[in-house]
């Protein structure tokens, strides 16, 4: 009985191991073109590789490749809270650009004047009324004789405000950057509404950004041309005017010295290539001649 165990053994491993040859021939001539000597166990172990790799190669692909979220019922733990954090910010971002356009639109109506079109000229004369910059006539008759009385007690008058004397070291801390080196042509004057004073410089001239800010204007005006104007820290704001050129957009950020337009001569206000400059202060315009040497 054992005998006949063994020999069932024996035969079983020398099936296993008996040799083949498989041959290949050509099918018109029959001539042999290649053989290759094989067993049944040499057969086995082959499929039973390859088979192994292939396994290993579709669980690593699953495991460390991107292919498991196509499985069906397959769900990323990271993708609810992706998708929460998104629509926070898409939140976020929405009020952002609400205020940003509020703001924007505040800054276009200081840079336009918000004055009507039948302002700009003297019905009397029927010639056009010199202006340049923003209007702060606009105001009833009982707030006109307010203002009237309080600029004659000496408290609120652009030329002499005592809030910005007391806040003129703060601003006197900047480093401002020269926009543009040149010669002045027009001083600021606020009897004049010229809130600002025109610098003119060689044709071509890049006109850069006094101090660190956002771009929160960029774009053309019929009286003044391509306008631009960058708001700084403290409630500093800076406008540039007259341009040919604007090389930022809104919303960008630059840095004192950056250039951001070229010198030009836009706009119906203007009878030469110069620079408009005006710098605001908690809504109060400065003189930059004060702060900056622009020779």
């Amino acid at each position: 009985m054992a005998e006949s165990n063994e020999k069932k053994k024996r035969t079983l491993w020398e099936r296993l191991t008996a040799p083949y040859r498989l041959v290949l021939l050509n099918d018109e001539t029959f001539e042999e073109v290649t053989s290759f000597r094989l067993t049944r166990m040499n057969v086995y172990v082959l499929a039973s590789t390859i088979f192994v790799i292939l396994v290993l190669v579709t669980v690593s692909a699953i495991v460390y490749t991107p292919m498991k979220e196509y499985i069906p019922g397959y769900s990323d733990v990271n993708m609810r809270r992706d998708v929460v954090d998104l629509k926070v910010r898409s939140d976020s971002l929405q009020r952002i650009l609400a205020s940003n356009n509020h703001y924007l639109q505040n800054i276009r109506r200081i840079i336009n004047g918000d004055i009507p079109s039948t302002s700009f000229y003297d019905t009397s004369s029927a010639t056009p009324a010199k202006y340049d910059s923003i209007n702060l006539d606009r105001i009833s008759a009982s707030e006109k004789e307010l203002r009237e009385q309080v600029e004659d007690e000496q408290q609120f008058r652009v030329s002499n405000n005592s809030a910005l004397k007391n806040e003129g070291s703060s601003v006197r801390g900047f480093h401002f950057f020269v926009p543009v080196k040149g010669y002045i042509t027009e001083s600021f004057d606020s009897k004049k509404q010229h809130y600002g004073v025109d610098i003119v410089a060689p044709q071509n001239e890049p006109i850069k950004s006094t101090l660190d800010g956002i771009v929160v204007f960029s774009g053309w005006t019929v009286e003044t041309g391509y306008v631009m104007a960058i708001q700084h820290q403290n409630n500093l704001l800076s406008i540039y005017k007259h341009n040919s050129v604007l090389l930022k957009e809104e919303g960008d950020y630059v840095k004192a010295g950056d250039v951001i337009a070229i010198i030009g001569n836009t706009g119906e206000l203007t009878t030469g290539p110069h620079l408009h400059f005006e710098i605001w202060y908690n809504g109060l315009p400065l003189n930059p001649s004060e702060y900056i040497v622009f020779k």
